[in-house]
């Protein structure tokens, strides 16, 4: 049985990716800002000792080897340009330590647990398509962080694919979540629709169904890809 930590599983895209995994079988290690039931660690990544207490419990419940690591947990809230100096950059601060820093934390150590083991292992980085793109005149600091995932998704992918540790990242566009939500509607929601030749934004489902590819049938050549998935609001 493939065992797999899943960060932010409790709503939207990690809850419709740890249904997904697990209907394939998968032992899914699910993580939350707080507790919410015994199957889920909490862990809140705006405390800089919360990536390695989660890696520590996620192992202790897998028996001592976790075969896929899922960097979905993030934050999207909006940093005004206008805002004072501290609270711009208190909102910088914290979208980077929960959307990179405690990816890179956690990639780490999964790095590390696979190579002291002598195994091959997957990871998958949920970034966005803010990293190609960019995002809004509130956002910043999103498109920055989900731009450094994808650099570090691809620096982990060729550095590493020799020792059979493979990298594979997808990059959304808006998606049908809270989070999405709220910011749909605070800038016109059908109006930026338009910007979408889809028409609509994308159900967390077929989020789900590319991260459960990426963890479990994606061939080994594959590893450093980047899949876009935003409705062809932003073709590379």
């Amino acid at each position: 049985m493939t065992s797999i930590l899943l960060t932010g599983s409790s709503r939207g895209i990690g809850a419709a990716a740890k249904t997904s995994l697990e209907a394939r079988g998968a032992k899914v290690i699910g993580h939350a800002t707080a507790q919410l039931d015994q199957t889920t660690i909490p862990a809140d990544f705006t405390a800089p000792a919360a990536p390695q207490m989660l890696w520590e419990e996620a192992l202790d419940r897998a028996d001592g080897q976790i075969d896929v690591l899922i960097n979905n947990a993030g934050l999207f809230s909006a940093s005004e340009l206008d805002a004072s100096d501290i609270e711009w950059l208190d909102r910088w601060e914290e979208t980077l330590r929960i959307n990179l820093t405690a990816a890179a934390q956690l990639s780490r150590f999964a790095v590390r647990h696979w190579q002291e083991r002598g195994v091959k292992g997957r990871i998958v980085h949920v970034a966005s398509r803010a990293a190609y793109r960019g995002d809004s005149p509130q956002h910043w600091h999103y498109a920055a962080a989900k731009g450094g995932m994808v650099a570090m998704h691809k620096t982990i992918a060729r550095q590493y694919a020799s020792q059979g540790i493979l990298s594979f990242a997808v990059t959304p566009g808006f998606t049908d979540t809270a989070m999405a939500g709220d910011y749909l509607e605070s800038r016109g929601g059908a109006e930026l629709l338009k910007d979408i030749p889809l028409g609509r934004v994308a159900e967390p489902e077929e989020i789900a169904s590319i991260i459960t590819y990426c963890a479990l049938d994606a061939p080994e050549s594959m590893t450093g890809a980047v899949i876009d998935a935003n409705g062809a609001s932003f073709v590379r």
